[in-house]
């Protein structure tokens, strides 16, 4: 029996949200009903992506200006797709990705200038049909979220981003939350000032009653019978 095609879900938002940890307890959710669960991030999740993470996230391409910077995510994205997500779809699997192209256009295109037409254009050349069938933003003020970045790596250097002002942070949560609201059919806004447990059923029940993952039970061990 062939497997029917995976589901895609991505999530989204501004630094400390939480998007790792929740993509954490969402795959391991999905995998206990016996999903096949590929969890990954942007820029990232394949070996010629994540080269081009380490040129994006020391910082080492910013000279070059946000079109640039895009043109970097585009060129990770496309390998990831071909290389992770792509093949992980067609044998059935969900794949839950920690970052997509919302973040190219929140970050490059909203915040940095870049013409929003040509982010779409590249979107579309690199990104096709395989959209995500579900994007959770996670929202939360960004004070709390540079607070949460900075406990998170300890005493680790700030990323390309993290190290922006705080007025860069408060015009990327409203980029995001208008992303969320434009968009209700895929994307679904989550508050994660609330505690971890209740953020994490807020979205099981989003995922629950949009992709129906039950139905997905046992296909894998199916498809090999």
């Amino acid at each position: 029996m062939r497997a029917m095609r995976g589901r895609f879900i991505t999530f989204e938002g501004g630094e400390g949200t939480g998007k790792s940890s929740h993509a954490s307890l969402l795959a391991r959710r999905l995998e206990a009903l016996g999903i096949e669960v590929v969890l990954t991030r942007e820029p990232g999740g394949s070996t010629g992506a994540e080269i081009i993470r380490h040129v994006i996230l020391s910082g080492a391409a910013k000279p070059f200006g946000p079109a640039a910077e895009a043109i970097l995510f585009a060129a990770a994205r496309d390998d990831h797709l071909n290389q992770t997500i792509r093949p992980a779809l067609a044998r059935g699997a969900w794949v839950i990705c920690d970052r997509f192209t919302d973040s190219t256009v929140v970050y490059q295109g909203i915040l940095g200038g870049v013409d929003l037409n040509l982010i779409k254009a590249i979107e579309r050349i690199v990104v096709g049909d395989d959209k995500p069938d579900l994007t959770i933003v996670l929202d939360v003020p960004p004070e709390l979220g540079l607070q949460r970045a900075a406990s998170r790596r300890g005493t680790g250097a700030a990323d390309r981003f993290e190290a922006e002002a705080i007025q860069y942070h408060t015009k990327l949560r409203e980029a995001f939350r208008a992303l969320a609201a434009k968009d209700r059919g895929r994307c679904v806004l989550i508050d994660t000032t609330l505690p971890r447990e209740q953020v994490a059923d807020g979205i099981w029940n989003e995922v629950q009653s949009r992709l129906t993952p039950q139905k997905y039970r046992g296909t894998f061990r199916e498809a090999a019978s």
